[in-house]
């Protein structure tokens, strides 16, 4: 990880308190280094990671994990330059062609990604894409609503990390394939929001490979001491930009070689 820690476990308290409050009730708040401009990655890190710890003391079960920010697209969009990862709980999981409703989110988005199932658990560091496919078990077209609760949807890289990558809910459906029979660099995806389409791309958009991005997120969960076990449910990273939804909207996500994803948004 290129930071280290500054934050003291008191200030990592806090400022769990303060997203995970944001989180559970949906509202806004300033991004966290409004207050703390030296955080760094590592404190964003630390933050999620309490933020973890406290959902799992809930009951919440961790499903797997999320890789964001990975795509040339989404990097522009929130200005930021280093992918970052997040947790998946199944209390983020919604059934596909299902009603979603937006009145627990603040800045409800939606995008489009490949998911992985592994089959085996990887380890970190010098994990590559080759040592990805081979621990996987299939894939499947997903589409994650993303939800950052920082003001005015605007945030820096710390605190998107400490917002748990912006995770809301996450959808699957669609037609699970097995790896070697796809080119996973090559797959189109087309997003429609009311009938129009309102985005288009190919899966090389996420670090050239989706792979990439999966094998990405284990060398930084080595970083945080920590494994991607088998049976982990992977997004990949957002192969679109990420398109506003509210109440009304019905999306479509059509994946070359997978299936599509739809669902609709209520309040």
């Amino acid at each position: 990880m290129s930071s280290q820690l500054t934050l003291s476990r008191e200030d990592i308290v806090r400022l769990c308190e303060r997203v995970e409050g944001a989180q559970t009730r949906a509202y806004a708040i300033p991004k966290l280094t409004d207050e703390y401009p030296d955080m760094t990655i590592a404190d964003g890190y630390a933050v999620q990671s309490e933020l973890r710890r406290r959902f799992i003391a809930k009951g919440h079960k961790l499903v797997g994990w999320k890789a964001g920010l990975t795509s040339k697209a989404k990097m522009l969009q929130m200005g930021v330059s280093v992918p970052s990862i997040g947790f998946l709980t199944d209390r983020m999981a919604r059934p596909e062609s299902s009603a979603i409703s937006t009145g627990d989110l603040v800045h409800p988005r939606v995008e489009c990604e490949v998911a992985f199932v592994m089959k085996e658990t990887l380890q970190g560091p010098g994990c590559t894409a080759q040592d990805v496919l081979a621990a996987t078990d299939y894939v499947l077209p997903a589409v994650e609503i993303i939800d950052s609760r920082f003001s005015g949807f605007k945030f820096d890289l710390a605190s998107v990390i400490a917002d748990n990558g912006s995770s809301a809910r996450f959808v699957g459906g669609g037609r699970p394939r097995y790896v070697e029979d796809l080119d996973l660099r090559t797959l189109g995806v087309v997003m429609e929001k009311n009938g129009e389409i309102v985005g288009m791309g190919a899966s090389a958009a996420v670090l050239g490979h989706p792979a990439e991005a999966v094998a990405m997120l284990v060398n930084i969960l080595a970083e945080l001491g920590e494994n991607l076990p088998a049976g982990s449910f992977v997004m990949s990273g957002g192969i679109t930009e990420a398109v506003p939804v509210k109440p009304g909207d019905s999306v479509v996500t059509r994946f070359q070689e997978l299936g599509s994803v739809s669902m609709r948004f209520i309040e």
